[in-house]
């Protein structure tokens, strides 16, 4: 169960605000009409004092669901609540829809949710019901006669018996969402605690909305990005095939290909675009049409392969470079033979040894006026799994490029000699060694692509 963060105390003057004060009698004394004033506006600069240090932190983060979790706690401190909830749901119809409690378990809020919609204040304000466009007051819940018998119900389940919701809304994104706080005993917020949370909820609501499309555009980047990689991977026989992609709130221009050539051989590429954005995904995507297109004129000669791309590249994109390695594979001889512009070195994974596949030093596409670099080969024992990696995988770690190195090798040494046959089984345990705790889903402006081989 989620509380009231106490570093934020509520505010020091929640009282209504006392009546305009008379003017001093005629011959009176002037003190006590100073001290009014001294101590009203001491209340006034507590008010904003706690609204500073409120929104302060509010516009600290940088996150959506960030925002609505500060958002109850701060509103929860202002009206002297000790639960809430606050449900996001955008009039446009565009969506992200959530419902986040404070002091609410999952359990909880599916109680509430059994509750018929228009019987709850958040329903009346999201649906635009008959007293819905403002502030929702009910300050005895269990004592109101016209309560709706299953909001009565959870209600004492859950053992709240007041309420106070407010809309979210603003004049250019509309109504964005509503949020309640629950008291536990009968209650209903003073005239100053309205005002100061009038005050925050008009504020947070801006910050909600510039969030809310932070969000929209990066769900639409990554989106963008998923639609241009391989909706699934090919069965090839000899050979099994495992992708993980992990993309930034921008969208970058990593990428990975597999794709079936002629004479039962197979074509593995993996690449990187400079940049972020749609821009780069749109680069990043004809790229890997292109490159599909070489593979299957030229694809037994990785060097012509990566050569074509990079005179395109240099035609189109004159602004823009990557990088990129392609293997021509042949899984009936365990054998690949690659070549690669300013890519990382492959991962060689078996039983019997770990090791990075020696290639050699070449820059990227598009940094030269004629890219040229050997191909190497290589041949694979059975067992053993070839990991193809952007460098993402590496810069993710905010460890130098050496470590960064390292920790990727001990991961893939350390797979379980259980998963070592399973190509998913490998990437997930070394993209979760490398990055661990979550670094891996966390908001990076580093694209992750990893595409293991194994070989039967």
């Amino acid at each position: 169960m989620a509380g009231i963060d106490s570093t934020v105390p509520a505010p020091a003057h929640t009282v209504a605000p006392a009546p305009a004060a008379p003017a001093a009698p005629s011959g009176g004394s002037p003190n006590a009409l100073g001290a009014l004033l001294q101590d009203r506006l001491a209340g006034w600069v507590s008010d904003l004092t706690t609204l500073h240090e409120l929104t302060e932190r509010l516009v600290r983060t940088d996150a959506l669901s960030d925002a609505l979790q500060e958002l109850l706690r701060a509103g929860a401190a202002l009206v002297g609540a000790r639960r809430g909830l606050v449900v996001l749901e955008p009039d446009d119809g565009l969506g992200p829809d959530t419902t986040i409690g404070l002091g609410l378990a999952r359990a909880d809020l599916g109680h509430i949710e059994t509750v018929p919609r228009s019987a709850m204040s958040y329903g009346r304000i999201l649906d635009g019901l008959p007293g819905g466009d403002g502030e929702i007051a009910q300050p005895d819940l269990l004592a109101e006669d016209g309560l709706d018998p299953r909001h009565r119900e959870v209600a004492a389940r859950l053992g709240y018996a007041a309420s106070y919701a407010l809309p979210l809304a603003t004049d250019d994104a509309g109504r964005l969402g509503a949020a309640v706080w629950l008291y536990d005993e009968p209650a209903e917020p003073s005239e100053r605690q309205r005002h100061l949370v009038g005050l925050y909820v008009r504020h947070a609501t801006e910050q909600l909305a510039r969030l809310l499309e932070v969000e929209r555009t990066r769900a639409c980047m990554a989106t963008m990005a998923e639609e241009l990689l391989p909706s699934r991977l090919p069965r090839v026989a000899g050979v099994r095939l495992a992708a993980r992609h992990r993309t930034g709130p921008r969208g970058g221009g990593d990428w990975y290909d597999a794709l079936p050539l002629p004479d039962a051989a197979l074509g593995l590429a993996v690449g990187s675009v400079t940049g972020s954005g749609a821009s780069a995904i749109a680069a990043m995507g004809r790229l890997r049409a292109s490159l599909r297109a070489y593979a299957v004129m030229e694809g037994e000669d990785p060097v012509a392969v990566l050569s074509d791309l990079e005179l395109l590249l240099r035609l189109t994109e004159p602004a823009r470079s990557a990088t990129a390695l392609f293997a021509y594979c042949e899984p009936g001889l365990r054998k690949l033979t690659l070549a690669g512009a300013g890519h990382c070195p492959p991962l060689l994974i078996g039983e019997r040894r770990t090791e990075f596949v020696e290639t050699s030093v070449s820059a990227p596409l598009g940094m030269l006026a004629c890219w040229e670099a050997p191909s190497v080969e290589l041949s694979a024992e059975p067992g053993e799994t070839v990991l193809l990696y952007t460098d993402g995988l590496l810069h993710r770690t905010g460890d130098p490029t050496d470590r960064a190195f390292a920790r990727l090798h001990a991961a893939a040494a350390g797979v379980p000699k259980a998963l070592r046959r399973d190509p998913e089984a490998v990437a997930d345990h070394v993209l979760r060694t490398v990055l661990p705790d979550g670094l891996d889903e966390a908001d990076s402006e580093e694209d992750v692509v990893l595409l293991a081989a194994h070989f039967e």
